[in-house]
Order: C-alpha cells, then sequence, then structure tokens
C-alpha cells in the first residue's frame, strides 16, 4: 500500500516538471532576440524634427529673417463678406443763416411797435380832442407823458408847446391835431432843428484796423442777445464781424454769444469761465485784426452798477482794447421796462466808458416809450437801436418817424 501510494507521488511530481518545461519554452518563442550584451544599440534619427527641435538650415541657402519672408496673398473667398471699416463722419457745420436785411426793419416792424405804444398815443389824442381843454385836461396830458417815462422836463416842454399850438390853431379836426402831435414828438426825440442826433452805429475807424464796437449793460438787459442780433444786422450789412466774449461772469454767456455767431458765420474769440476779461476783449481786436475783419464786437460781463470794484474794471477793459485801436462805439443796452432805474444805470456806465448810444430792449412789452426822450436828454446821447421782440431779426435801428408813427397811430 506505501508503495502505491509513493509511485504515485512520485508520478505528479514528474508530470508537473514536465508541464513547466513546456510553459518555458513558448515564452521564449515570444521574446525578441537579444543582442549580445557587449555591443552597443544604435538608434536612427527620425526623418522630421521633433517638436523642440531645430529646424536645420541646409548650407547652401543664407537663414531669412521675418521681414524677408513673403507671404502669400489670400484672396477673399466669394461666400465670405469682405468686411469694411466703419466711416465715422464729421458733425455738419451749422447752416449759416442770411439775416433779414436792415433797411426799413422799424417800419416792418411797425405793427409789432404800435400794439404796446398806442395807449401813449391814443391817450393823448382822446385829451386834446376835449372841446374845452382846461388845466384839468392839461394835468391829465402831463400824468400821462409822465407814466410813459417821458420825464419831468421834457414833459414840461412839450405840454407848453402843445398848449401854444393848440391856442393858435384854434380849431382842432382829428387829422390837424394827430400831425400837431406827431411834430412834437419828433422834435422831442431829437431831431429838430439844432438838435439833431447821428443814430448810425460806427463801425468804421478811418484806419487800416477794424471798428470796434463795446456793448455794456447790467445783467438782465439782454446785453448778450443784443451782441448777437448786431451781429446780423452787421452782416446783413455786407461786414464781417469777430465776437468778443468778454463776459466770463455769467454761465454759458460765452456760449450763447458764439451760438449767435455760429448762425451767421462770425467768428467768437473766447476764454475760460472767469478769466481776465480785459484779456479776452484784446486777442478778440488781435484776432480781428490778423482776419481783415470789418467790425468786432466786445460783448462785456452783465456787472452790477452798484459795485464800483466792478466798474473800475469795466474801464479797463476799455484801456487795454484801446492799446490795439481806438474804440469806435461804445452800446449801453437799456430794458425800457426799467423806467427811471434805467437812467440811473446810465449815469454810472457813462462816468466810466463815455456811452455813445444807447440800445433800448423790451420796447415792444412796455407802453413806457417814453424812455427813449429821457435817456437822451440824462445823457445827450442818442438812440440807435430798439429791440422788439425775442426773434433773430428785431433789432432795428431806431427812426424817430417811425416810432412817433407807431405811438400814435393811422
Amino acid at each position: 500500500m506505501e508503495i502505491v501510494i509513493l509511485a504515485v507521488v512520485i508520478a505528479v511530481v514528474v508530470i508537473g516538471a514536465l508541464g513547466g518545461l513546456v510553459i518555458g519554452s513558448r515564452k521564449k518563442k515570444q521574446l525578441p532576440p537579444q543582442a549580445p550584451s557587449g555591443t552597443p544599440t544604435i538608434t536612427a534619427p527620425s526623418a522630421e524634427p521633433q517638436v523642440g527641435d531645430e529646424a536645420e538650415t541646409p548650407r547652401d541657402e543664407p537663414r531669412r529673417t521675418i521681414e524677408e519672408v513673403e507671404l502669400p496673398l489670400v484672396e477673399p473667398s466669394a461666400s465670405a463678406p469682405v468686411v469694411e471699416e466703419p466711416v465715422v463722419e464729421a458733425p455738419a457745420a451749422p447752416e449759416i443763416e442770411t439775416p433779414e436785411p436792415t433797411a426799413g426793419r422799424l417800419v416792418r416792424l411797425r405793427a409789432r411797435l404800435s400794439r404796446s405804444q398806442n395807449a401813449l398815443g391814443k391817450g393823448l389824442l382822446t385829451l386834446l380832442s376835449r372841446e374845452h381843454l382846461d388845466e384839468d385836461t392839461w394835468e391829465e396830458i402831463e400824468d400821462t407823458l409822465l407814466t410813459a417815462d417821458v420825464g419831468v422836463a421834457p414833459t414840461q416842454e412839450l405840454v407848453e408847446r402843445l398848449r401854444e399850438r393848440v391856442r393858435v390853431l384854434g380849431t382842432r379836426t382829428p387829422d390837424e391835431l394827430r400831425t400837431l402831435l406827431r411834430e412834437e414828438l419828433i422834435a422831442l426825440l431829437g431831431t429838430g432843428e439844432g438838435t439833431d442826433f447821428d443814430r448810425v452805429v460806427k463801425t468804421e475807424s478811418g484806419l487800416e484796423t477794424p471798428g470796434i464796437v463795446m456793448v455794456v449793460g447790467v445783467n438782465g438787459t439782454g446785453k448778450t442777445t443784443t451782441t448777437g442780433k448786431l451781429a446780423r444786422v452787421l452782416v446783413a450789412d455786407g461786414k464781417s464781424v469777430v465776437l468778443g466774449a468778454a463776459d466770463t461772469f455769467r454761465a454759458a454767456a460765452a456760449d450763447q454769444l458764439q451760438t449767435w455767431g455760429e448762425r451767421v458765420g462770425a467768428r467768437t474769440v473766447r476764454g475760460p469761465e472767469g478769466g481776465d476779461p480785459a484779456s479776452i476783449a484784446f486777442d478778440a481786436v488781435k484776432e480781428g485784426i490778423a482776419d481783415g475783419a470789418d467790425v468786432v464786437l466786445i460783448d462785456t460781463a452783465g456787472r452790477l452798477h452798484t459795485k464800483t470794484g466792478l466798474m473800475d474794471e469795466l474801464g479797463k477793459v476799455k484801456r487795454v482794447v484801446e492799446k490795439h485801436a481806438p474804440l469806435d462805439e461804445v452800446l449801453l443796452v437799456l430794458d425800457a421796462t426799467t423806467g427811471q432805474n434805467g437812467l440811473v444805470q446810465a449815469r454810472v456806465f457813462a462816468e466810466v466808458v463815455d456811452i455813445t448810444g444807447i440800445v433800448l430792449t423790451k420796447l415792444d412789452g412796455t407802453a413806457k416809450g417814453g424812455i427813449v426822450v429821457a435817456v437822451q436828454r440824462e445823457l445827450g446821447v442818442p438812440v440807435k437801436l430798439v429791440g422788439l421782440g425775442e426773434g433773430a431779426d428785431d433789432l432795428a435801428p431806431f427812426e424817430p418817424e417811425a416810432f412817433v408813427d407807431a405811438l400814435i397811430g393811422e
């Protein structure tokens, strides 16, 4: 029994040994043949350079820089859209307007003037048409004139002349009264014998420099607007204009004046807000001379007449401007609705800058047209321009006859 068991064990061992030999021979057939241990392995270079390797340049061709390499032009395909750069258009220049001619402007604006002034004219005609002109009636005539801001002295003068002529005339028809009143009012405005005023705005210097006009006045009178409208008047008369925005104390005054200038093609010289007004006025005259302009208009600050320091500065502007050339015109802008307060302003300004002419604005909004008479008597200088509305061409040369006709109506 032991012999059998031993024989089985020996058989199992022999079978296992034989199996190992078979498996080992199969593995050796699958492995590649090994080179002899003493022989080195040589690997051939690849045909193309690998990433990170530097390509070699053939010895017979010199190395070129990127600027020398000609790149092929790529034609856009028919299907691919061609992208064009956007064209940025320059802002359009403001359209230059053609101002209305100045000749006969006041006549054309007569209807507007008469609507507000008829109270004075019709009131006087009604009183003068009474059958009996007693002292009470003449006092009413005086009150009517004073209410219209004609002034005390001019009123007394007019009433005395009317009383004398009515007494000589005797009977008084409506037409005779209208003619009588018209003649006396025209004389009162300073166009009578020996009292004629030159109402032409001086814009010619007589030298080889532009005419220089300085515009002064307090805030709220329409000074900057008047300067812009005056530029239109001058352009309508065929003159080239340079504007000096020397009102540096009022916000946006320079912008406002420049807008007026651009509408008629007039250049505006300006400086920083709060800058030196005299310096800007000086530069404006300098630019006007360099450009060969006909007229330089200088808009000054609308400073209050009660501030002496500011009035002194206005005098400085005048002196600085006259280093280039003498001033040809100094226009004082007054609000016709201010009445006697306007006369106070006129006196102070006249002491500083020698006023040569007056511009009455807002004359269409008041029945106090007598301020024309009062201010002329106060300063001894003529009213040269009147503003009759808010329109761009509502500034008109003052014509006494047309003014009186509007005052008393047809």
